[in-house]
Protein backbone atom coordinates (compact mmCIF):
# COMPACT_ATOMS: atom_id res chain seq x y z
CA UNK A 1 0.00 0.00 0.00
CA UNK A 2 0.79 3.94 -0.76
CA UNK A 3 0.16 7.27 0.52
CA UNK A 4 0.15 8.57 -3.36
CA UNK A 5 -1.42 11.73 -2.44
CA UNK A 6 1.53 13.07 -0.57
CA UNK A 7 5.00 13.56 -2.10
CA UNK A 8 7.87 11.56 -1.10
CA UNK A 9 10.88 12.95 0.48
CA UNK A 10 13.01 10.92 -1.81
CA UNK A 11 12.55 12.72 -4.51
CA UNK A 12 12.69 16.42 -2.75
CA UNK A 13 16.24 16.81 -4.16
CA UNK A 14 17.61 20.26 -2.60
CA UNK A 15 17.29 21.38 1.06
CA UNK A 16 15.63 24.75 -0.18
CA UNK A 17 12.73 22.79 -1.95
CA UNK A 18 11.95 20.80 1.24
CA UNK A 19 12.18 23.94 3.23
CA UNK A 20 9.12 25.24 0.50
CA UNK A 21 7.52 21.65 0.94
CA UNK A 22 7.07 22.36 4.92
CA UNK A 23 5.70 25.43 4.41
CA UNK A 24 3.52 24.12 1.53
CA UNK A 25 1.72 21.90 4.16
CA UNK A 26 1.56 24.03 7.10
CA UNK A 27 4.60 22.39 8.90
CA UNK A 28 6.84 25.12 10.92
CA UNK A 29 10.29 23.64 11.62
CA UNK A 30 13.38 24.82 12.38
CA UNK A 31 16.00 23.31 9.73
CA UNK A 32 19.66 24.14 8.98
CA UNK A 33 20.99 24.91 5.32
CA UNK A 34 23.68 22.37 5.79
CA UNK A 35 24.91 19.17 7.59
CA UNK A 36 27.64 20.06 10.16
CA UNK A 37 30.44 17.83 10.84
CA UNK A 38 31.37 17.86 15.00
CA UNK A 39 34.34 20.21 12.85
CA UNK A 40 32.28 22.22 12.02
CA UNK A 41 30.66 23.15 14.85
CA UNK A 42 27.53 20.28 14.65
CA UNK A 43 25.16 20.76 18.04
CA UNK A 44 24.59 17.45 17.71
CA UNK A 45 28.42 17.15 18.74
CA UNK A 46 28.39 18.94 21.91
CA UNK A 47 28.00 16.96 25.30
CA UNK A 48 25.49 16.88 28.06
CA UNK A 49 26.10 15.40 31.55
CA UNK A 50 23.15 12.84 32.44
CA UNK A 51 24.06 11.50 36.36
CA UNK A 52 27.48 11.14 36.56
CA UNK A 53 28.37 10.64 32.86
CA UNK A 54 28.94 13.28 30.18
CA UNK A 55 27.52 11.73 27.09
CA UNK A 56 29.78 12.39 24.08
CA UNK A 57 27.11 13.57 21.78
CA UNK A 58 23.63 14.74 20.97
CA UNK A 59 22.15 11.52 19.00
CA UNK A 60 20.47 8.40 20.87
CA UNK A 61 19.64 4.79 19.29
CA UNK A 62 15.50 4.46 20.41
CA UNK A 63 15.20 0.55 21.35
CA UNK A 64 13.57 -1.92 19.01
CA UNK A 65 12.57 -5.69 19.46
CA UNK A 66 13.51 -7.98 16.65
CA UNK A 67 11.34 -11.02 17.73
CA UNK A 68 14.88 -12.84 17.54
CA UNK A 69 15.23 -13.85 20.70
CA UNK A 70 15.51 -17.57 21.87
CA UNK A 71 12.48 -19.41 23.36
CA UNK A 72 13.92 -19.05 26.81
CA UNK A 73 14.57 -15.10 26.23
CA UNK A 74 18.14 -15.25 25.07
CA UNK A 75 20.00 -12.86 22.21
CA UNK A 76 20.64 -15.18 19.14
CA UNK A 77 23.00 -14.14 16.23
CA UNK A 78 20.19 -11.47 15.07
CA UNK A 79 19.91 -9.68 18.29
CA UNK A 80 23.64 -9.16 18.70
CA UNK A 81 24.27 -8.49 14.93
CA UNK A 82 21.88 -5.19 15.78
CA UNK A 83 23.41 -4.42 18.84
CA UNK A 84 26.78 -4.33 17.19
CA UNK A 85 25.43 -1.78 14.95
CA UNK A 86 23.96 0.28 17.46
CA UNK A 87 27.56 0.31 19.28
CA UNK A 88 29.08 1.07 16.38
CA UNK A 89 26.67 3.98 14.84
CA UNK A 90 28.36 6.65 16.74
CA UNK A 91 25.45 7.28 18.98
CA UNK A 92 26.52 7.95 22.30
CA UNK A 93 23.20 7.02 24.42
CA UNK A 94 21.66 4.11 23.65
CA UNK A 95 18.43 3.85 25.09
CA UNK A 96 17.69 -0.05 25.56
CA UNK A 97 18.22 -1.35 22.62
CA UNK A 98 14.97 -2.84 23.24
CA UNK A 99 12.40 -4.05 25.35
CA UNK A 100 13.22 -6.48 27.97
CA UNK A 101 10.16 -8.51 29.38
CA UNK A 102 10.82 -8.54 33.24
CA UNK A 103 8.29 -12.24 33.37
CA UNK A 104 6.79 -14.73 30.67
CA UNK A 105 3.74 -13.49 30.75
CA UNK A 106 4.64 -9.43 30.00
CA UNK A 107 6.45 -10.84 26.40
CA UNK A 108 5.20 -8.89 23.35
CA UNK A 109 6.41 -12.13 21.45
CA UNK A 110 7.42 -15.90 22.43
CA UNK A 111 11.04 -14.64 20.80
CA UNK A 112 11.11 -11.40 23.02
CA UNK A 113 14.53 -11.34 25.43
CA UNK A 114 13.05 -11.99 28.95
CA UNK A 115 14.60 -11.82 32.23
CA UNK A 116 15.88 -14.95 34.26
CA UNK A 117 18.38 -15.24 36.60
CA UNK A 118 20.17 -17.75 34.31
CA UNK A 119 19.91 -15.59 31.57
CA UNK A 120 22.27 -13.04 32.90
CA UNK A 121 24.99 -14.00 30.94
CA UNK A 122 22.91 -13.37 27.68
CA UNK A 123 22.54 -9.60 28.77
CA UNK A 124 26.10 -9.15 29.49
CA UNK A 125 26.72 -10.34 26.10
CA UNK A 126 24.52 -8.26 24.83
CA UNK A 127 26.12 -4.91 26.53
CA UNK A 128 29.66 -6.32 26.17
CA UNK A 129 28.98 -6.55 22.31
CA UNK A 130 27.79 -3.30 21.95
CA UNK A 131 30.62 -1.59 24.24
CA UNK A 132 33.23 -3.07 22.39
CA UNK A 133 32.20 -2.53 18.77
CA UNK A 134 32.18 1.37 20.15
CA UNK A 135 34.89 1.01 21.37
CA UNK A 136 37.34 -0.48 18.46
CA UNK A 137 35.45 1.83 15.80
CA UNK A 138 36.21 5.58 17.85
CA UNK A 139 38.40 4.48 20.86
CA UNK A 140 36.70 5.05 24.03
CA UNK A 141 33.46 4.20 25.77
CA UNK A 142 34.19 6.87 28.96
CA UNK A 143 31.21 9.33 27.14
CA UNK A 144 28.82 6.10 26.17
CA UNK A 145 25.82 5.85 28.67
CA UNK A 146 23.89 2.35 27.44
CA UNK A 147 20.60 1.41 29.24
CA UNK A 148 18.18 -1.47 29.60
CA UNK A 149 14.55 -1.02 28.44
CA UNK A 150 12.29 -3.05 31.23
CA UNK A 151 8.62 -3.76 29.63
CA UNK A 152 5.59 -5.52 30.53
CA UNK A 153 3.97 -5.97 27.42
CA UNK A 154 0.42 -6.09 29.02
CA UNK A 155 -2.70 -5.80 26.55
CA UNK A 156 -0.29 -6.51 23.63
CA UNK A 157 1.16 -9.89 25.16
CA UNK A 158 2.29 -13.10 23.30
CA UNK A 159 3.96 -14.73 25.19
CA UNK A 160 3.26 -18.13 24.17
CA UNK A 161 1.85 -17.89 20.67
CA UNK A 162 3.04 -15.03 18.38
CA UNK A 163 -0.48 -15.41 16.71
CA UNK A 164 -2.91 -15.00 20.05
CA UNK A 165 -2.79 -12.49 22.23
CA UNK A 166 -2.71 -13.37 26.20
CA UNK A 167 -3.91 -9.89 27.16
CA UNK A 168 -3.19 -8.36 30.76
CA UNK A 169 -4.56 -5.44 31.43
CA UNK A 170 -4.93 -2.12 33.92
CA UNK A 171 -8.31 -1.95 32.97
CA UNK A 172 -11.31 -2.74 30.67
CA UNK A 173 -11.24 -0.37 27.70
CA UNK A 174 -14.53 0.42 25.79
CA UNK A 175 -12.86 -0.07 22.39
CA UNK A 176 -9.25 -1.43 22.62
CA UNK A 177 -10.40 -4.46 24.89
CA UNK A 178 -12.59 -5.69 21.21
CA UNK A 179 -9.68 -5.31 19.05
CA UNK A 180 -7.43 -8.22 21.76
CA UNK A 181 -10.26 -10.34 23.04
CA UNK A 182 -10.57 -11.50 25.93
CA UNK A 183 -8.98 -9.81 28.49
CA UNK A 184 -7.70 -10.07 32.42
CA UNK A 185 -7.79 -7.29 34.63
CA UNK A 186 -4.26 -7.64 37.00
CA UNK A 187 -5.36 -7.82 40.64
CA UNK A 188 -2.98 -5.56 43.07
CA UNK A 189 -1.55 -8.23 44.25
CA UNK A 190 -0.14 -9.63 40.49
CA UNK A 191 0.82 -5.90 40.30
CA UNK A 192 3.14 -6.17 43.55
CA UNK A 193 4.86 -9.23 42.21
CA UNK A 194 5.32 -7.78 38.81
CA UNK A 195 7.21 -5.03 40.53
CA UNK A 196 9.33 -6.67 42.43
CA UNK A 197 10.15 -8.26 39.17
CA UNK A 198 10.92 -4.81 37.78
CA UNK A 199 13.28 -4.33 40.60
CA UNK A 200 15.02 -7.97 40.02
CA UNK A 201 15.44 -6.74 36.16
CA UNK A 202 17.24 -3.53 37.33
CA UNK A 203 19.39 -5.29 39.53
CA UNK A 204 20.81 -7.28 36.71
CA UNK A 205 21.02 -4.75 34.33
CA UNK A 206 23.39 -2.47 37.07
CA UNK A 207 25.59 -6.06 37.51
CA UNK A 208 26.18 -6.72 34.17
CA UNK A 209 27.50 -2.56 32.87
CA UNK A 210 23.86 -1.28 31.54
CA UNK A 211 24.20 2.39 33.52
CA UNK A 212 20.51 3.13 33.39
CA UNK A 213 17.39 1.43 32.97
CA UNK A 214 14.07 2.61 31.45
CA UNK A 215 10.69 1.75 32.96
CA UNK A 216 9.19 1.67 29.97
CA UNK A 217 5.60 3.85 29.77
CA UNK A 218 4.83 4.04 26.57
CA UNK A 219 2.95 2.60 23.03
CA UNK A 220 -0.17 1.22 24.94
CA UNK A 221 1.65 -1.43 27.14
CA UNK A 222 1.72 -2.20 30.61
CA UNK A 223 2.92 1.22 32.11
CA UNK A 224 1.06 3.08 29.22
CA UNK A 225 -1.74 1.94 29.85
CA UNK A 226 -1.98 2.93 34.12
CA UNK A 227 -1.56 6.40 33.42
CA UNK A 228 -5.17 6.47 31.85
CA UNK A 229 -6.62 4.09 34.50
CA UNK A 230 -9.00 6.38 35.34
CA UNK A 231 -11.87 4.58 36.71
CA UNK A 232 -9.60 1.56 38.03
CA UNK A 233 -10.29 1.41 41.73
CA UNK A 234 -7.79 0.86 44.63
CA UNK A 235 -4.04 2.15 45.03
CA UNK A 236 -3.21 1.40 40.89
CA UNK A 237 -5.77 4.22 39.53
CA UNK A 238 -8.18 7.24 40.02
CA UNK A 239 -6.25 10.38 40.29
CA UNK A 240 -2.76 11.39 38.79
CA UNK A 241 -1.00 9.78 42.25
CA UNK A 242 -2.65 6.30 42.06
CA UNK A 243 -2.14 6.35 38.68
CA UNK A 244 1.72 6.92 38.74
CA UNK A 245 1.88 4.67 41.85
CA UNK A 246 3.18 1.52 39.58
CA UNK A 247 6.02 3.99 38.34
CA UNK A 248 6.88 5.35 41.56
CA UNK A 249 6.95 1.90 43.37
CA UNK A 250 9.26 0.87 40.88
CA UNK A 251 11.68 3.35 40.56
CA UNK A 252 11.78 3.47 44.39
CA UNK A 253 12.72 0.16 44.76
CA UNK A 254 14.96 0.69 42.06
CA UNK A 255 16.24 3.37 44.04
CA UNK A 256 16.82 1.21 47.40
CA UNK A 257 17.98 -1.61 45.50
CA UNK A 258 20.49 -0.27 42.92
CA UNK A 259 22.33 2.76 44.32
CA UNK A 260 24.25 4.21 41.62
CA UNK A 261 21.77 2.65 38.24
CA UNK A 262 20.30 6.03 36.40
CA UNK A 263 16.58 5.56 35.69
CA UNK A 264 15.21 6.87 32.74
CA UNK A 265 11.69 6.88 31.24
CA UNK A 266 10.19 6.37 27.95
CA UNK A 267 6.51 7.74 27.76
CA UNK A 268 4.34 8.62 25.16
CA UNK A 269 2.85 11.64 25.84
CA UNK A 270 -0.43 11.81 24.67
CA UNK A 271 -2.32 9.30 22.57
CA UNK A 272 -5.73 9.09 20.72
CA UNK A 273 -8.54 6.75 20.07
CA UNK A 274 -7.59 3.86 17.64
CA UNK A 275 -7.61 4.14 13.92
CA UNK A 276 -9.23 2.00 11.05
CA UNK A 277 -8.66 1.94 7.25
CA UNK A 278 -12.01 3.98 5.53
CA UNK A 279 -13.40 1.27 3.46
CA UNK A 280 -13.11 3.61 0.56
CA UNK A 281 -9.56 4.04 -0.26
CA UNK A 282 -7.91 2.40 2.91
CA UNK A 283 -6.86 5.70 4.84
CA UNK A 284 -7.00 5.81 8.35
CA UNK A 285 -9.64 7.50 9.95
CA UNK A 286 -10.13 7.15 14.01
CA UNK A 287 -12.96 4.61 14.96
CA UNK A 288 -15.83 6.37 16.55
CA UNK A 289 -15.39 6.44 19.96
CA UNK A 290 -17.91 6.30 22.89
CA UNK A 291 -19.12 10.26 23.99
CA UNK A 292 -21.50 9.43 26.83
CA UNK A 293 -18.74 9.03 29.19
CA UNK A 294 -15.12 10.56 29.41
CA UNK A 295 -12.46 8.66 26.95
CA UNK A 296 -9.64 6.93 28.77
CA UNK A 297 -6.68 8.13 27.25
CA UNK A 298 -3.30 10.14 28.51
CA UNK A 299 -2.55 13.33 27.10
CA UNK A 300 -5.13 14.22 25.26
CA UNK A 301 -9.07 15.57 25.92
CA UNK A 302 -11.10 13.17 27.01
CA UNK A 303 -13.75 14.79 25.68
CA UNK A 304 -12.45 14.90 22.39
CA UNK A 305 -9.31 12.78 22.74
CA UNK A 306 -8.25 13.60 19.19
CA UNK A 307 -7.02 16.95 20.26
CA UNK A 308 -4.05 16.60 22.30
CA UNK A 309 -3.40 18.10 26.44
CA UNK A 310 -0.65 17.86 28.06
CA UNK A 311 -1.87 19.20 30.76
CA UNK A 312 -1.01 16.41 32.73
CA UNK A 313 2.38 14.68 30.86
CA UNK A 314 3.41 18.20 32.02
CA UNK A 315 2.78 17.29 35.81
CA UNK A 316 3.98 13.98 35.65
CA UNK A 317 7.40 15.37 34.19
CA UNK A 318 7.36 17.40 36.81
CA UNK A 319 6.96 14.42 39.22
CA UNK A 320 9.53 12.44 37.52
CA UNK A 321 12.05 15.36 37.50
CA UNK A 322 10.92 16.85 41.46
CA UNK A 323 10.25 13.79 43.40
CA UNK A 324 11.21 10.65 41.79
CA UNK A 325 14.13 12.23 40.18
CA UNK A 326 13.99 10.73 36.70
CA UNK A 327 17.68 11.27 35.33
CA UNK A 328 16.37 11.29 31.49
CA UNK A 329 13.20 10.86 29.54
CA UNK A 330 12.31 9.86 25.75
CA UNK A 331 9.37 10.96 24.59
CA UNK A 332 6.87 9.36 22.06
CA UNK A 333 3.31 9.21 21.56
CA UNK A 334 0.45 6.92 20.54
CA UNK A 335 0.37 3.11 19.88
CA UNK A 336 1.98 0.97 16.94
CA UNK A 337 -1.34 -1.21 17.46
CA UNK A 338 -3.75 1.25 16.94
CA UNK A 339 -3.05 4.53 15.85
CA UNK A 340 0.69 3.88 13.91
CA UNK A 341 0.64 6.94 11.56
CA UNK A 342 0.64 8.62 15.60
CA UNK A 343 3.66 6.68 16.43
CA UNK A 344 5.58 6.57 13.72
CA UNK A 345 4.52 8.19 10.49
CA UNK A 346 5.70 6.48 7.25
CA UNK A 347 4.50 6.38 3.49
CA UNK A 348 4.46 2.71 3.24
CA UNK A 349 2.63 1.23 6.34
CA UNK A 350 2.86 -2.03 7.16
CA UNK A 351 0.63 -4.46 4.47
CA UNK A 352 -2.19 -4.90 6.83
CA UNK A 353 -2.53 -1.21 8.42
CA UNK A 354 -3.82 2.10 6.81
CA UNK A 355 -2.76 4.21 4.15
CA UNK A 356 -1.80 7.66 6.27
CA UNK A 357 -4.53 10.34 6.65
CA UNK A 358 -2.35 12.69 6.63
CA UNK A 359 1.21 13.68 4.85
CA UNK A 360 3.04 11.79 7.32
CA UNK A 361 5.65 15.18 8.10
CA UNK A 362 3.05 16.50 10.06
CA UNK A 363 3.17 13.87 11.96
CA UNK A 364 6.93 14.45 12.80
CA UNK A 365 6.12 17.82 13.30
CA UNK A 366 3.09 16.90 15.92
CA UNK A 367 5.42 15.08 18.06
CA UNK A 368 8.50 17.25 17.83
CA UNK A 369 6.38 20.57 18.82
CA UNK A 370 4.94 18.59 21.60
CA UNK A 371 8.25 17.92 23.07
CA UNK A 372 8.92 21.64 22.19
CA UNK A 373 6.32 22.58 24.47
CA UNK A 374 7.12 20.22 27.48
CA UNK A 375 10.76 21.35 27.50
CA UNK A 376 9.84 24.88 28.00
CA UNK A 377 7.77 23.46 30.58
CA UNK A 378 9.75 21.35 32.52
CA UNK A 379 12.93 22.71 32.15
CA UNK A 380 16.11 20.93 34.13
CA UNK A 381 15.30 17.40 32.31
CA UNK A 382 17.18 15.91 30.13
CA UNK A 383 14.63 14.57 26.69
CA UNK A 384 15.38 12.91 24.12
CA UNK A 385 13.18 13.47 20.94
CA UNK A 386 11.14 10.98 18.68
CA UNK A 387 9.59 10.55 14.88
CA UNK A 388 12.57 11.82 12.96
CA UNK A 389 13.55 8.71 10.65
CA UNK A 390 10.89 10.24 8.10
CA UNK A 391 12.51 12.99 7.29
CA UNK A 392 14.87 10.96 5.69
CA UNK A 393 18.04 13.31 3.43
CA UNK A 394 16.90 16.35 5.67
CA UNK A 395 16.58 15.00 9.47
CA UNK A 396 20.11 15.97 9.96
CA UNK A 397 19.55 19.57 9.15
CA UNK A 398 16.60 19.33 11.09
CA UNK A 399 18.25 17.64 14.29
CA UNK A 400 20.65 20.25 14.02
CA UNK A 401 17.91 23.03 14.48
CA UNK A 402 16.00 21.61 17.06
CA UNK A 403 19.25 20.91 19.49
CA UNK A 404 20.87 24.44 18.76
CA UNK A 405 17.59 25.86 19.40
CA UNK A 406 16.73 23.82 22.45
CA UNK A 407 13.43 22.47 21.77
CA UNK A 408 15.25 19.06 22.57
CA UNK A 409 18.26 17.62 23.89
CA UNK A 410 18.30 14.55 21.81
CA UNK A 411 17.85 13.54 18.68
CA UNK A 412 16.54 9.98 18.56
CA UNK A 413 16.49 7.70 15.95
CA UNK A 414 15.27 3.86 15.58
CA UNK A 415 14.30 2.30 12.30
CA UNK A 416 16.84 4.83 10.41
CA UNK A 417 19.29 2.34 12.33
CA UNK A 418 17.86 -0.71 10.69
CA UNK A 419 19.37 0.31 7.73
CA UNK A 420 21.47 3.18 7.68
CA UNK A 421 23.28 2.34 11.21
CA UNK A 422 26.22 4.94 10.91
CA UNK A 423 24.33 7.38 9.85
CA UNK A 424 25.42 9.93 13.34
CA UNK A 425 28.89 8.70 12.65
CA UNK A 426 28.91 9.55 8.99
CA UNK A 427 27.23 13.13 10.05
CA UNK A 428 29.53 14.01 12.46
CA UNK A 429 32.91 12.76 11.27
CA UNK A 430 32.39 14.30 7.73
CA UNK A 431 29.03 16.42 7.56
CA UNK A 432 27.60 14.43 4.80
CA UNK A 433 25.79 11.47 4.50
CA UNK A 434 27.80 9.09 2.76
CA UNK A 435 25.86 6.00 2.06
CA UNK A 436 22.18 7.71 0.44
CA UNK A 437 20.95 4.53 -0.41
CA UNK A 438 20.84 3.05 2.47
CA UNK A 439 18.23 5.90 4.59
CA UNK A 440 15.25 4.32 5.54
CA UNK A 441 12.49 4.60 3.66
CA UNK A 442 9.48 3.40 5.71
CA UNK A 443 8.86 0.17 3.93
CA UNK A 444 7.86 -0.79 6.92
CA UNK A 445 8.96 -4.30 6.40
CA UNK A 446 10.47 -4.57 10.32
CA UNK A 447 6.89 -4.12 11.24
CA UNK A 448 5.23 -5.93 8.47
CA UNK A 449 7.98 -9.11 9.01
CA UNK A 450 7.06 -9.70 12.89
CA UNK A 451 3.01 -9.21 12.40
CA UNK A 452 3.43 -12.20 10.28
CA UNK A 453 5.84 -14.17 12.75
CA UNK A 454 9.18 -13.34 11.38
CA UNK A 455 12.09 -12.22 12.42
CA UNK A 456 12.05 -7.82 12.50
CA UNK A 457 15.38 -6.22 10.32
CA UNK A 458 15.46 -4.10 7.08
CA UNK A 459 14.91 -6.51 4.25
CA UNK A 460 14.41 -4.27 1.66
CA UNK A 461 18.21 -2.60 2.68
CA UNK A 462 20.48 -4.50 4.77
CA UNK A 463 22.21 -7.42 3.36
CA UNK A 464 22.34 -9.03 6.50
CA UNK A 465 18.50 -9.80 6.09
CA UNK A 466 18.27 -9.74 2.87
CA UNK A 467 19.96 -13.00 2.83
CA UNK A 468 17.88 -14.76 5.06
CA UNK A 469 14.96 -17.24 4.42
CA UNK A 470 12.75 -15.15 5.96
CA UNK A 471 12.99 -12.02 3.18
CA UNK A 472 11.21 -13.99 0.64
CA UNK A 473 8.08 -14.74 3.33
CA UNK A 474 8.24 -11.17 3.84
CA UNK A 475 7.29 -10.98 0.37
CA UNK A 476 4.92 -13.42 0.53
CA UNK A 477 3.26 -12.67 3.59
CA UNK A 478 2.95 -8.86 2.05
CA UNK A 479 1.00 -10.17 -1.14
CA UNK A 480 -1.46 -12.42 1.00
CA UNK A 481 -2.13 -9.35 3.27
CA UNK A 482 -2.83 -7.58 0.26
CA UNK A 483 -4.74 -10.16 -1.67
CA UNK A 484 -6.89 -10.47 1.79
CA UNK A 485 -7.46 -6.49 1.83
CA UNK A 486 -8.83 -6.32 -1.76
CA UNK A 487 -11.21 -9.20 -1.68
CA UNK A 488 -12.74 -7.16 1.46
Amino acid sequence: MMADAYRRVGQIKTEAEFRAHLAAIGVDLPMDERILSAADGSPLAEPMTIGSVTVGNRWCIHPMEGWDGTPEGMPDEHTLYRWRNFGLSGAKLIWGGEAVAVQHDGRENPNQLLYRPENTDGFRQLHDTLVAAHRDRFGTTDDLLVGLQLTHSGRFSRSNDKAKLTPLVAYRHPMLDARVGDVTVLSDDAIGQMIDNYIATAKMAHTVGFRFVDIKHCHGYLGHEFLSAYDRPGPYGGDLRGRTQFMRQIIEGVRAECPGLMIGVRLSVFDMPPFHPRETDRRGEPDDYPTASPYPAFGCRRDDPLTIDLTEPIALLELMRDELKVDLVNLSAGSPYYNPHIQRPAYYPPSDGYLPPEDPLVGCARQIHAVRELKQRVPGLPMVGTAYTYFQEYLPHIAQAVVRDAWVDFVGVGRLVLSYPDLPADCLETGALRNVKKLCRTFSDCTTAPRSGLVSGCYPLDEHYKALPEAQQVKSAKIQIRQRLRSK
